[in-house]
């Protein structure tokens, strides 16, 4: 993708007009479509784990993942201080759902265990 990106961008720049394009259009170039095709990795990947797992807190932390790479990618279209937030917001909120998955998974493995019993 990034080769792809790379040779139409160059190809679209003509040497002729002596200007190239903004920093910022530049940036965009290859995360705009690495993310839109990370998203619908991310929900194909979400849909196969309902198949496979019936375990809520394994679909809540998938979701929240997507949830993420769609903020994320919404950052894009805007400048400033709204792409910095949702940038930050994104990063938090996947934090926080991976924080809250490990507690769930440290509580389960800690009730699984005490009622095991050995003679």
């Amino acid at each position: 993708m990034a080769v792809v990106t790379l040779f139409n961008w160059t190809s679209d720049i003509s040497l002729a007009t002596n200007s190239l394009p903004d920093f910022e259009i530049i940036n965009n170039l290859f995360f705009d479509e690495f993310f839109t095709v990370l998203i619908l990795v991310d929900v194909v990947l979400l849909l196969i784990s309902f198949f496979y797992t019936d375990k809520f807190h394994k679909i809540i932390r998938n979701s929240g993942f997507v949830v993420s790479t769609i903020l994320i990618r919404m950052s894009f279209g805007v400048s400033g201080l709204v792409s910095t937030v949702l940038i930050i917001s994104a990063v938090l909120f996947g934090l926080a759902i991976i924080l809250i998955h490990n507690k769930y998974e440290k509580n389960s493995f800690t009730n699984n265990s005490s009622t095991i019993t050995f003679k």
